[in-house]
């Protein structure tokens, strides 16, 4: 019967996302205090749940995605995004130009947000598009599909970070896995799927037949790539580090100390905030109006992902979570499969890899305890998953089409194709990791 009211709840809240259009952290507390109700939880303590499970959920995570945002923002303001795709480009050549753009894509999508990241390289994929007059489609996908795979795999973007604390993993080995398993699945859905797309029709708007130029000089080169992977540079550091030095000593306690990954992001706005900002004659009031509007920028993020924390709690807090862990292990199905296969459903039926991937966390949390799953190939096995199959029911899905001016048809055979492809590879990936580790 639990399991019953919770696939109802389910229900429930794919209705009210889809069909309703409610506003999604909305929809979350409605159905977490209805499954509070209909689960038995006394009514005085459903109001507790709550809080606890939003502060448990979001108290780890807010400095890390708030800051990781005024980072992002600031690469894409202060040119150094632009930057970074120019290098490349003057590098790899207009024979390799497919190429430059998908590093710069994968470069630009570690520290930008994925709309962000969408929307300012699209320009630069449509000017090279124009100048050389290459397929649209070709050369744009493989560079989508590198934003695509940092915004499911990589922290510091908001769904592996939820899953990175939902599943108690190491933020730095799950960074070191996921651009492990992120190469060769960007690889295979970007370049080689791309191949098949050169004949595909797209004519893309004339808005783009010349990319915006700003006449305020860019960050230098090296300056520019330096802090935009300052992040990854960090976390992978001192990951290693604590391999060798360990015990109790003093230095192992300041390594622990600086990989954690709130210290990390705040070391990396700082020094950004000097290299990009303030070095680069930009007044110090303008660096905050930045890093403000950047919380704007993902305000709902962090109370959609507060809402699943909340809907965790309740089926934890409930006894359900514990029952459905039972009854999943007689599915025989790996749980990194399980877990995989839950945020592809609730990403085609929601749209949204952020809500499919912390949905599927609180459900599979418990049975990946029992079983004693690696949490860092777990949250690699959910971001896989909640990037499947995106249609009709995703932002990106429309602002693909529209920007590349595609048919219907056509979108569903490029740009969910190549979703599919990254995530039935990045499953695939984390299952060999598995087997090797």
């Amino acid at each position: 019967m639990s399991f019953l009211i919770v696939l109802l709840c389910m229900g429930v809240l794919i209705l009210l996302l889809t069909w309703g259009k409610m506003n999604a952290f909305i929809a979350f507390l409605i159905v977490s205090v209805l499954a509070g109700v209909l689960l038995g939880i006394p009514a005085d303590k459903i109001p507790g749940s709550l809080q606890k499970g939003i502060g448990d959920t979001i108290g780890g995570l807010l400095s890390i995605i708030a800051l990781g945002a005024m980072l992002g923002k600031l690469v894409a303001e202060s040119g150094a995004a632009r930057q970074i795709a120019n290098t490349l480009m003057q590098l790899f050549g207009e024979r390799y130009m497919q190429w430059a753009l998908l590093i710069a894509g994968f470069i630009i999508g570690i520290p930008l947000f994925y709309g962000v990241g969408f929307v300012l390289m699209v320009p630069l994929i449509f000017s090279v598009v124009y100048q050389y007059k290459l397929p649209a489609v070709y050369i744009g996908l493989p560079t989508l599909a590198a934003l695509s795979v940092t915004h499911g795999f990589l922290p510091p973007h908001p769904s592996p970070t939820a899953l990175v604390a939902q599943f108690h993993a190491d933020m730095g080995l799950t960074l070191l896995y996921g651009m492990v398993v992120a190469i060769p699945t960007l690889l295979l859905a970007g370049p080689f799927f791309a191949r098949y797309l050169k004949n595909m029709p797209s004519e893309p708007s004339a808005l783009f037949a010349q990319q915006t130029v700003s006449t305020a000089p860019l960050p230098g080169k090296g300056n520019s790539f330096v802090t935009a992977l300052l992040p990854v540079f960090l976390l992978i550091l001192t990951t290693l580090l604590t391999h060798f030095f360990t015990g109790d000593g003093n230095a192992h306690r300041w390594v622990l100390f600086a990989g954690d990954a709130q210290i990390v992001m705040l070391f990396a706005v700082l020094v950004a905030t000097f290299s990009l900002g303030i070095f680069q004659q930009k007044p110090i009031k303008q660096l905050m109006n930045i890093y403000a509007d950047a919380i704007k920028d993902v305000a709902m993020i962090l109370l959609i992902i507060a809402g699943a924390g909340a809907l965790k709690q309740v089926l934890a807090d409930s006894g359900v979570s514990g029952e459905i862990a039972a009854a999943m292990q007689s599915w025989h199905i790996p749980v990194l499969v399980l877990g995989w296969l839950m945020a592809a459903i609730i990403r085609a039926c929601v749209g949204s890899a952020t809500i499919a991937g912390i949905t599927a966390a609180g459900m599979i949390a418990p049975l990946m305890l029992r079983e004693h799953t690696d949490p860092n190939l777990m949250v690699l096995a959910v971001g896989a998953g909640s990037l499947m199959f995106s249609h009709v029911n995703d932002a990106g899905f429309w602002m693909f089409k529209e920007y590349f001016n595609l048919s219907i048809k056509n979108t569903l055979l490029s740009w969910s194709v190549m979703e599919t492809i990254v995530g039935t590879a990045g499953l695939l990936g984390v299952l060999a990791l598995e087997a090797l580790f």
